[in-house]
């Protein structure tokens, strides 16, 4: 593959693919590892036949952090791999932004995994319902339904825990 086109993907893909892996492992240094993987087998591995490279990085993206998630599962427990919560003291306005951030979270982790990773590539990445079915190997319906009820189940864990919608 052409090095110019190799590094315009990167550039333009780069800070989606990042953002994607990590709202899955929530760990910087092992986001920085997986997305750089990502990058060499996708385009290593590209088929001929694929024309949509933005599903095929996510697609890449999303089978290497479930791999790894296997062999962590082996290993020890995956919990070591999250970031430790920064030590310095906020302002009022970030404390309060922090905590909306913190519930928005916990409610987006509160979800299954395959509704919690349907929102995320819809909202966060911006994907189309079919690009989604393509990464998920599911339906555009059934991410459709799978959406619905993912929003449905963040709604009312929010109300739950005192925040107006």
């Amino acid at each position: 593959m052409d090095k110019k086109l190799l590094n315009e993907l990167y550039q333009k893909y780069y800070k989606e693919i990042y953002l994607y892996i990590y709202s899955l492992c929530r760990n910087r240094e092992v986001t920085e590892d997986l997305v750089q993987e990502t990058f060499l087998k996708a385009i290593l591995s590209l088929p001929d036949s694929h024309g949509n490279m933005r599903a095929w990085l996510y697609m890449v993206a999303r089978n290497l952090y479930y791999n790894l998630i296997k062999k962590e599962k082996k290993k020890e427990s995956f919990e070591n791999l999250k970031d430790s919560p920064s030590d310095s003291p906020p302002m009022i306005e970030k404390i309060i932004e922090n905590e909306r951030r913190r519930l928005c979270f916990e409610a987006l982790q509160s979800l299954g995994g395959i509704k919690r990773e349907v929102l995320i590539l819809q909202y966060f990445s911006g994907l189309s319902q079919k690009e989604i079915a393509a990464i998920l190997h599911i339906t555009p319906e059934n991410v459709r339904v799978l959406s619905f009820r993912g929003k449905k189940e963040l709604r009312k864990f929010m109300e739950v825990h005192g925040y107006d919608i």
